[in-house]
């Protein structure tokens, strides 16, 4: 199996096509304040990848976004093109999604749990899926976009950053090592909008190492209900 997905994955380059940072400011939507960190704009030169983010880059709200499991967010370039046909009224400029790495092609249904990567001197490791909030609404000046977003199961990836270091656009993830147990990014972020799985594949993922503590409790309680 690994050398399968190696081969799958060096087939597709996966390489960093732009990096963008951004401090929370706060914007004005339907006659509220909010504060967010979700707007992020493109770099031009190297940047230090830190434990907890890229430098000068930030989050607002630490409670949901950011920390040592969400230090950093990469989205597919290649799926711009579904958000241009399903919403060809919006934007989609690097960094659309509040993503600090837009890679050429992440596959989220090829990216696992646990899926170690360099990038330079860096190192990465993929730790869950994303899945939107208001603050993505605000973004878009739209409610509708977080079904869309959830009906693309396009959600990007977070990573934990197991090696501080230099990045910098161009540069490609290499991936280093995997989990024995695979669950995709696909597969969690499905599982996590529909609170559906199999118990017997359940009590299989909560052995993987890597799986954070919230996604352990959320399969553990799936198990608990189906006994």
């Amino acid at each position: 199996m690994w050398g399968i997905v190696m081969a799958l994955l060096k087939n597709k380059n996966m390489k960093i096509l732009s990096i963008q940072v951004g401090t929370p400011k706060t914007i004005t939507y339907r006659d509220h304040e909010i504060t967010t960190g979700i707007f992020k704009s493109p770099i031009n030169t190297p940047v230090k990848l830190c434990r907890l983010n890229l430098e000068s880059d930030g989050q607002a709200d630490l409670k949901v976004h950011g920390g040592v499991d969400k230090a950093l967010y990469a989205y597919s370039h290649d799926a711009y093109g579904w958000w241009e046909k399903n919403r060809p009224q919006d934007k989609y400029e690097f960094g659309a999604f509040g993503e600090n790495l837009t890679i050429d092609h992440l596959p989220e249904d090829k990216i696992y749990i646990g899926d170690t990567f360099e990038i330079g001197k860096a190192i990465v490791q993929v730790s869950q899926p994303r899945f939107p909030c208001s603050k993505l609404v605000a973004k878009f000046n739209d409610p509708s976009i977080l079904k869309t977003f959830n009906k693309s199961n396009r959600p990007g990836v977070y990573f934990r950053v197991l090696k501080e270091g230099i990045i910098e656009a161009g540069e490609i993830l290499t991936l280093i090592s995997q989990e024995e147990i695979l669950v995709s990014i696909e597969e969690l972020f499905i599982f996590g909008n529909t609170k559906k799985m199999d118990s017997k594949r359940a009590q299989e993922l909560i052995k993987i190492k890597t799986l954070t503590p919230n996604w352990i409790k959320k399969l553990s309680d799936l198990i608990a209900c189906e006994e």
